[in-house]
């Protein structure tokens, strides 16, 4: 049996954050978090969070991306275990990241890095997390 409407909702999750993997590569968001990661690891004396070249960085989160495009077949045939993977997925990245870039921005009040693509992953992971109780 196919679920429709859980496989669309993967794939606009996966899409929209790609879009904000490229608002925030545009934007130049590595000169905000790197800075602060940095303080972070200093003030606590640990090694977390981590601290990333570019490279590195837009590299992972393609990955992420592309992993997330080729796991869409297991969302479209409404396999168990990624819903499972969908849940927390739906609510630290789409939900938490998005509401995170624009509370930081009403916070500072300015535009932060990922600000533009911030609505489109809010709904994105909004619509996944409720595809998934209803898939």
């Amino acid at each position: 049996m196919m679920h429709w409407n859980f496989g669309l909702a993967w794939i606009a999750f996966a899409i929209a954050v790609a879009l904000h993997v490229a608002d925030e590569a545009r934007h130049d968001f590595l000169a905000t978090y790197n800075p602060n990661a940095l303080a972070i690891r200093r003030r606590l004396h640990i090694l977390f969070p981590p601290v990333f070249t570019f490279r590195i960085w837009l590299s992972g989160l393609i990955a992420g991306v592309c992993l997330l495009l080729l796991l869409s077949p297991f969302a479209f045939h409404g396999v168990h275990w990624i819903r499972v993977v969908a849940l927390p997925l739906a609510i630290l990245i789409g939900i938490g990241n998005g509401l995170g870039h624009i509370g930081g921005s009403l916070y500072f009040r300015r535009w932060m890095a990922g600000i533009l693509s911030s609505p489109a992953l809010l709904i994105a992971g909004t619509w996944l997390l409720w595809s998934c109780h209803h898939a």
